[in-house]
Formats: structure tokens, sequence, C-alpha cells
């Protein structure tokens, strides 16, 4: 795609910010006496909805989470793990003795660790790999070689040979026999790509990691609950599997985006390929234990997640897609992007003009689904516990950690309607404990 494709983003930007600003002020201008019956409506379709999603997961709770074991060797398919690792000394040795602990055979599996430019001990520690594992493959790429983990993935596909790739982050975490249950999950959905549920290893650390262990859980039921309805599930970047000649008839991993995952979900739904949602065995990883690294992090997982729907918008509404996907991508984008600028605006104007708040019952909705979906995955039976142990009251208190979107939406739309931006990737410090 042209870097004018690209450019475009800034005032797409802006046309949505306006978009919902409108929306938020016309019912404060202007008396619409018929206007608060339309949005307890539209509530009730969103209720609606969300609760066919949500439920859509009793279906796999009766299916056994233990997946049939091929152990022939000839069944299974050749796999190359591929790990995009900048200044990862804290965590990069544990990874790398844990992928050749994996039961799998050792002629079908390759294991590449991309040092992306770090400035640590990273290379010395993949250098002392090497040595100690014969077919551990280390790549390396300059500090400016652009592109960020996209970049780094895409230079490493060059010499892979693998029929599957599975891209991990490099503080990921699998049980042993995480490879051969993923590929009779494979078989058995005939899937291009699959993605692995997200845990959290350091769930007990502090209140933010054990919202993020339920956030993961949570978003885990969203999917499954999408993919069982519409047909339309996502990838989550850490955990990711993909057959390697999908990977490449759309274009590999986009370099102009800062969510690389959440591109490429668009691009294969758009392709009629199919994303799978396997619960367990779950990919674990850390979480980010401060206010800080969260919000940065949220920052980009919300630049990324705008940006695909400026990029795709228009395919996204062409007959690429059936009528059923395009409602569940308007209904998530919805609640998701616009909601969270909408309510902004609405209650400012609120304040200012001395009236009732709007669209809280939109607000009300959304969480009171997000609070269901919290529960539910956390009391799903999970070969990893979401929780360390299951509190009413910490599901309670945890929705309203959600809204701390609510913030991170509005800014990251009023900073890409406004500053030039180039592409940038932050990330996640891991400390490996």
């Amino acid at each position: 795609m042209s870097k004018g494709f690209y450019k475009n983003r800034r005032l797409k930007s802006f046309i949505f910010l306006t978009a919902c600003f409108l929306v938020a002020v016309i019912p404060h201008v202007y008396n619409i006496q018929w206007f608060f019956y339309f949005i307890l409506t539209l509530a009730f379709v969103i209720a609606f909805y969300g609760l066919v999603v949500i439920s859509s997961n009793f279906k796999r709770n009766k299916v056994s989470n233990t997946t049939s074991i091929r152990a022939r060797n000839k069944e299974l398919p050749l796999l190359d793990i591929l790990v995009a690792a900048r200044d990862e000394e804290n965590v990069i040795a544990r990874l790398v003795e844990r992928l050749f602990n994996l039961d799998y055979p050792t002629n079908k599996l390759n294991i590449y660790i991309i040092d992306d430019g770090s400035s640590d001990k990273t290379p010395l520690i993949l250098d002392r790999l090497s040595r100690q594992f014969e077919k551990l493959k280390v790549v390396s790429r300059s500090p400016n070689a652009g592109g960020g983990k996209s970049g780094a993935l895409n230079y490493a596909l060059q010499f892979t040979h693998g029929e599957w790739l599975l891209v991990l982050d490099a503080d990921a975490q699998l049980k042993k026999d995480s490879l051969i249950r993923l590929f009779s999950f494979v078989e058995e959905g005939d899937w291009s790509a699959v993605q692995l549920r997200k845990s959290v290893t350091n769930v007990g650390r502090n209140f933010l990691t054990s919202c993020q262990s339920m956030e993961m859980a949570m978003d885990a039921i969203f999917q499954y609950g999408r993919l069982s309805v519409a047909g339309v599930s996502e990838l989550r970047g850490n955990g990711q599997l993909i057959k390697k000649d999908t990977l490449l008839a759309c274009g590999s991993f986009n370099e102009d985006t800062v969510t690389d995952d959440l591109d490429l979900s668009l691009r294969l739904l758009l392709s009629k390929s199919r994303i799978g949602i396997l619960w367990d065995p779950p990919v674990m990883e850390e979480a980010v234990e401060n206010l800080n690294a969260l919000l940065a992090q949220r920052q980009r997982w919300a630049e990324g997640g705008l940006q695909r729907f400026f990029d795709y918008g228009d395919q996204l509404v062409s007959n690429k897609i059936d009528y059923l996907q395009k409602f569940d991508l308007s209904y998530f984008f919805i609640l998701q992007y616009a909601l969270p600028i909408v309510s902004i605006f609405d209650l400012i104007l609120s304040i200012a003009l001395l009236d009732s708040p709007v669209f809280w019952p939109i607000s009300f909705i959304a969480f009171m689904l997000s609070g269901i979906a919290f529960w539910y995955g956390s009391s799903c039976k999970s070969e990893v516990p979401v929780l360390l142990k299951e509190n009413f009251l910490m599901i309670f208190v945890s929705v309203f950690y959600l809204s701390h979107w609510f913030i991170v939406i509005p800014w990251v739309t009023i900073k890409m309607s406004i500053f030039p931006k180039k592409i940038l990737w932050r990330k996640t410090l891991h400390t490996g404990v």
C-alpha cells in the first residue's frame, strides 16, 4: 500500500472525532424528545447481541478441552517458531530453554529468535544459547532496521521453511504438550490461523495484574462468541499460529501499523481465512505491573485498533464480508472506540450546560456485559486459573478498571487527529519475575 494510503489516517481520525462530537452535542443543543427512547432501544440491541455472544461459550464448555494427541511424527507439520526480541535479557534464556523442552518432533521444529537491535545483554545470551542448542537459529537486525516487530518478523520469514508459523513474545510460556494439542485443534477445525487464549503468569502481583488476567479471559470469551455467532475473531500477537502460505497471500506483517496482529486479523477476514480461538492450553505472559506501563501499552493498542479500521474501512463495507460480519464489526467498533469518545463529550457537555447525560444507558450496558464476561471468564474451567482465588468483589471492582479505556481512546484519537504521526513501536518491559 502507498504511503498516501496511511497518511489519510490523520484526516480519518479527525472526521471520526468530529462525528463523535456531533453525535454527543446534538441531543444537548436540540430538544429531540424521541432521542432518549432511541438510545434505550439501541442499548437493548447492544445488550441482546452481547448476551448472545457470551452465551455462545456454553457450547465450548460442553466440549472437552482435551484435544486428541497425534503422536506419530509423520502426521505433524513442519513448524517454525518466531520470536522478535529487543532488549529481552530478563526472559530470553528461559524462553529458549522451555521451547526446546516442548513435546514435538525435533526434525519438524525450527526455532528462530530475531535479535532486533538489542542494546542490552540479549545478543550475548543468544550467542551462548546458540552454542548450547544446536538447532537454535539466531537472526540479527541492526537497531535502525525499521518496521518494529513486524519488520523483524518479515525479515525472518526469508529463513523459514515450515508450513506453519507460531509467533511468540519473549515472555511467552507454553505447556509442554501445547504444540501437539494445538495442531490437533487445527485439524479438527480446519483453521488458517489459531489464537491461543492469553493468560497471566504474575496474576497475584497486584490489583492491576489481577485485572489484566480477568480482562484476557473476558477477551477470550468475546472472541470465541464472536467466532461462533458471526465468524469474526482476532489474533493477539503472542501465541498466534498462522499457515505460512495464508500469511504470504495476505501480504505478510504490516510494518506501517503499531499492532500487526489486529491489522492481520482484518486482512485474514477479508480473505475468508478462519481464525480459531483455543481456550486451553493457553499461552502465558507477564502483565504490566504499574499504571504508566499499562497506559503506554493501551495507547499503542488503541492506536493500532483505530488504524486498522481507518485503513480497511472501505473494504469492510464491501461484499468481501457478509452482513452478519459487518454488523459484528460495527457493533464492537461502536462499543470499543466510538462510545468512549461520545461518552466523554456527553459528560463534558452535561456539566457545562447543567444538563443530564444522554448516552449513559449504552455505557451502563457496555460495563454490564463486560462484568458478565469477567465473571464467566474467571469461573470457567481453565488449566491456568484466571484468579488465584475466585472473588466476586474483585470481579465487581475490576469492571471499573475498564473505565481507563474511556480516557485512553479519546486521548489517542485526539493525538491521531492533530499531530503528524511517525510509526513508533514501544515495547513492553519484561522482568522475568
